[in-house]
Order: structure tokens, then C-alpha cells, then sequence
């Protein structure tokens, strides 16, 4: 039977100095699994604006309903300021509220829940109580739980991060991102791998990724660990590069692929994201396998 998942949360344009692309990590993550064959649904709201007809129209175009993305009449469509550094890594200015912060627990949402075999969530969307709260009721439905930690400061506190972990069963952090939440939690550990241990025993979590930039990342799959070292490329930007990784190593993992496979894939996939500009540039299986250079 194929592999159906639902992504809750944020649906934006990124707005970048010279040009902006449709972005917002659950969504970035949707588009990209809708690509590699999954069937994915995107659960969000919009405003009744221009830039909110492009969102519907763009995420149709890619093989992703849009059946769950709800229309707003009083709020906008979220719009974020991306700025690049001169390694093209991103920092954001995220305008608050919009629409994708009133989201609501529709019968269409949990619908969407109750069918998929796994919900990807993060934390950005629970800056409003509105989505905040009808995350937790979609939560209760969800067969297998994803959460993309993807701080975005100051929108997260500590007791968020932890309640949203503890209902995980599966955790996506960064680096810079596992060493914050487990120095939050009280972590005497300084290796990446013993952090992780520590976060899945104090969230009971079996299924950890970490991602290390330009270095790869590293997988708690079931007590074992995965690594893969990472990809040599000229990074144009690293927008979205976290969210086709994420997406990248769900599909494989969900489809029953051996855990190292699935994250030389994802590894592969994050690194050419990054040689593009934007979260959704159209990337082949083909030439993630060329990539790889898998015979």
C-alpha cells in the first residue's frame, strides 16, 4: 500500500534581497516527498490575497493537494525576509501573525491525520495558541509522529520544545540545535552521539537525526547508529536544504530502505538543494543517483 503523510504547519513566500520562492519547512518538506512518489497532503492556512492563489496554484502544480490548506479571511499569507551571509547560509525575520498562525483542527484536517501513516510538524507554528493548539488535537490521531525541531528564535521556549519531543516519535535536529536542547535540559554530555542518547532517553524517542551542515549527519535508528560524512559542493544557498534532507530520509525510511541507504540519500539530496537557489528546486531521482554516483 503506498506511503501517505501529512505535514502541518507554516506555508510562506521566502523574500530574498534580489528575488523570493514559496517556502516554510512543512511544506518544503511535502513538495519534496511528493516528488520522490510519497503521497502528502499539507495542512496550512492562507490569506485570501494574491501571494496566496500563487501558493495554492504552485503546491497543485507539484503533486501536493491542497485540499487542507484553509483560506483566512482576516489574516495575510506569511511572507519572511531571508537575508544570506557570504556562505549562503540564511537568518529570517518571520512577520507575526498571519494566517498559517490560526490554523484550525478542521473535520478535513483530521481527516488528512487519520488516513496518512505519519504527521511531519515543527515548532514555528506553535508561536501562535491558535495552530498551537490544533497541532496538539491532530497529534492525538497521528499513527506515527515527525517533529523537525527547526528553532527559529524567539518564536520557542524550553517547555514547548519539550512537550512537542515527548510526543515525537521520531526527532530532526541540527547540530547547533541538539546542543541547545540538551544544554536545556541538563545534559552533563559534550559529544554529539552521547546528546542524542541522552534527548532519546529523557523523550523515550527511538528514531533521532542530527544533521552536521557541510559534514553530513548522524541517525539513531532502533539502539544503532547511521553515519554519512557528507557531500563536497558550492553552496548557492541553504534554504530548505534541512527540510528535502528530512524529506529525503522519511521516504526512505517509511518505504522500508535500509537506515544507511536512506541517509547517503538524504545526505545527497540536502547537498544539491543547497547548490540551488530556493527550498524546491526540481531534482530528479535520477540525478541524485548520478550524484551519488550509484552504479
Amino acid at each position: 500500500m503506498a506511503t501517505k503523510i501529512a505535514c502541518f504547519g507554516e506555508v510562506l513566500f521566502d523574500v530574498f534581497p534580489t528575488h523570493r520562492k514559496i517556502g516554510g519547512a512543512p511544506l518544503n518538506v511535502g513538495l519534496r516527498m511528493a516528488s520522490l512518489g510519497i503521497d502528502t497532503q499539507i495542512i496550512s492556512r492562507i490569506g485570501q490575497d494574491e501571494i496566496g492563489n500563487e501558493i495554492l496554484d504552485f503546491v497543485s502544480q507539484n503533486g501536493v493537494s491542497t485540499d487542507a490548506i484553509q483560506i483566512d479571511p482576516n489574516f495575510a499569507t506569511g511572507e519572511v525576509l531571508v537575508q544570506l551571509d557570504d556562505k549562503g547560509s540564511a537568518s529570517y525575520t518571520i512577520n507575526y501573525p498571519v494566517a498559517w498562525d490560526k490554523i484550525e483542527a478542521t473535520t478535513e484536517a483530521k481527516n488528512v491525520v487519520t488516513n496518512s501513516d505519519a504527521l511531519v510538524f515543527g515548532s514555528l507554528v506553535c508561536r501562535d495558541t491558535t495552530s498551537y493548539q490544533s497541532l496538539l488535537t491532530l497529534l492525538d490521531s497521528a499513527k506515527y509522529k515527525i517533529f523537525d525541531v527547526n528553532l527559529r528564535a524567539p518564536f520557542y521556549t524550553k517547555e514547548l520544545l519539550s512537550e512537542l519531543m515527548n510526543k515525537a516519535d521520531f526527532i530532526k535536529f541540527n547540530d547547533d540545535e541538539l546542543y541547545e536542547i540538551s544544554d536545556y535540559l541538563g545534559s552533563p554530555f559534550h559529544s554529539l552521539e552521547q546528546n542524542m542518547q541522552f534527548i532519546a532517553e529523557k523523550t523515550n524517542t527511538q528514531h533521532i537525526c542530527v544533521t552536521k551542515g557541510s559534514h553530513g549527519a548522524v541517525l539513531m535508528y532502533n539502539n544503532r547508529l547511521f553515519y554519512n560524512s557528507g557531500y563536497k559542493i558550492t553552496v548557492a544557498d541553504t534554504v530548505g536544504a534541512g527540510d528535502s534532507f528530512l524529506a529525503g530520509l522519511l521516504t526512505q525510511l517509511l518505504t522500508g530502505i535500509d537506515p544507511q541507504k536512506a541517509i547517503d540519500f538524504a545526505c545527497a539530496l540536502g547537498a544539491l538543494v543547497a547548490q540551488e537557489e530556493g527550498a524546491n528546486p526540481k531534482i530528479s531521482p535520477e540525478v541524485i543517483a548520478n550524484f551519488m554516483q550509484i552504479k
